[in-house]
């Protein structure tokens, strides 16, 4: 027994909770191994709805102890929120524990990314101004605090002092701004969300651990997705941790003999959020469709979010990058009412075709994508349930990308419900 990793494959949004909270059925654990709450995850199930930025999907079932692992950034106070919106939906939390080595998110973290943010003017990342990147920062400076911190007033302390003894003239000289009050920022993290968090902290490592060698199944989750990587995507668009499999055994403690198998997640089409290179990126009616149909407005910031045809050069790559097994579709009944759908199979630069995701960014950002174009099938896929109910042209459409991509397509989503997934290859 061993290890399932879940990614994202293209830019995020891909649906990666829904069929996170499919895989969990059979696992006891699921580890949430990178991110914020600067990422989210919607699940369907009985026409509820429930949006998760930071607590994993595996939640939604009582056989299932959801863990944040060490490699994700907290911040307390939107944590204990979303447990409270879980308990007021009859969902139980007391299975859920933390890393004692995840970093914290504090005040001025968000701060700072605002500030940062606005002093690119043109050149600004798209941030979710949530905090992520210089929380990440501070953890590399190795002046983060971390969960475990809470737990000692004293040591908390110590370390805030050494943080804002340097931030805080930054704070007035730099941006010309107040600085922030260790006091203030002791009173809320030790004070008011130490009692509440300490309960679910733990050492994560020997849980997980303990987990393997027993046996059992365990699923490693990440945020965000392969192109917002921060060593693989398309820097610097990215975030701030490795949301790609191998970020799955740095953030989770589980070494790479474990993992037995990589699941890829992609829509059918692509969308991406904020700034950033887009080959496939449309500007037309049916972009707009894909936007209004799919609902393609973000989780946590309802931002719109850019549309574009399926991209299998970006495809292949990310196989390669987190060793695909197989690659789940999600939102297939999107392109329901497409007369003729495009897919990207090359790239076109300098009269040259490209077949791999070019490694330059001055390449990448003038690529011209070479399509082929496959038939719609102009039929409601939302009731199907098994590979035999789906017309001759979503069958060829998945196919192709089968045989584009160099992997198999295994769970394929037909609608935003919990059982509206059918099995590809059975």
């Amino acid at each position: 027994m061993g290890a399932t990793v879940i990614v994202g494959t293209q830019w995020g949004d891909e649906g990666k909770g829904k069929f996170t909270d499919l895989l969990a059925r059979d696992m006891t654990t699921v580890v949430r191994f990178q991110g914020g709450h600067n990422a989210g995850h919607t699940i369907v199930v009985e026409g509820e709805s429930f949006a998760l930025q930071l607590v994993p999907s595996g939640v939604l079932y009582d056989h299932i102890t959801p863990v944040i692992g060490n490699g994700v950034v907290v911040d307390p106070g939107v944590l204990l929120k979303e447990i409270a919106m879980l308990e007021s939906k009859g969902v139980n939390t007391s299975k859920l524990r933390i890393s004692g080595n995840a970093h914290l998110i504090f005040p001025y973290h968000q701060s700072l990314d605002a500030l940062q943010e606005r002093h690119l003017g043109k050149n600004k990342l798209g941030t979710t101004k949530r905090g992520i990147g210089p929380a990440y920062a501070d953890k590399s400076m190795r002046t983060g605090l971390r969960v475990q911190d809470m737990l000692d007033e004293k040591i908390f302390r110590q370390k805030l002092e050494v943080v804002l003894h340097q931030l805080n003239p930054v704070m007035a000289r730099v941006y010309n701004k107040l600085g922030f009050d260790i006091d203030e920022i002791a009173e809320t993290f030790v004070n008011e969300y130490r009692p509440k968090i300490e309960p679910m902290v733990t050492d994560a490592i020997a849980l997980v651990h303990d987990r393997l060698e027993a046996g059992d199944e365990i699923l490693l989750e990440g945020a965000q997705a392969t192109f917002l990587d921060l060593d693989h995507g398309t820097y610097p668009y990215v975030t701030s941790s490795n949301p790609t499999a191998g970020g799955a055994c740095v953030g989770s403690g589980v070494g790479p003999r474990y993992i037995d198998r990589v699941v890829g997640v992609a829509k059918a089409y692509i969308t991406r959020v904020g700034a950033g290179p887009f080959p496939t990126e449309l500007f037309d009616d049916v972009g707009e469709h894909l936007v209004d149909v799919g609902h393609e407005y973000g989780t946590n910031t309802g931002r719109r979010r850019r549309p574009g045809y399926f991209d299998c050069v970006m495809m292949r790559y990310a196989r390669r990058v987190n060793s695909l097994s197989e690659l789940g579709i999600t939102k297939l009944d999107v392109l329901d009412d497409l007369d003729s759908i495009k897919v990207c199979v090359a790239y076109e630069h300098e009269g040259e075709r490209l077949e791999d995701f070019p490694y330059h960014q001055t390449v990448l950002h003038n690529v011209t994508p070479i399509y082929e174009t496959l038939p719609g099938w102009k039929t409601d896929l939302t009731s199907a349930t098994d590979r035999s109910e789906l017309p001759t042209a979503a069958l060829d459409y998945l196919t192709f990308i089968e045989e584009q991509c160099g992997m198999p397509v295994g769970l394929v989503g037909v609608g935003p419900g919990r059982k509206q997934v059918l099995d590809f290859q059975a």
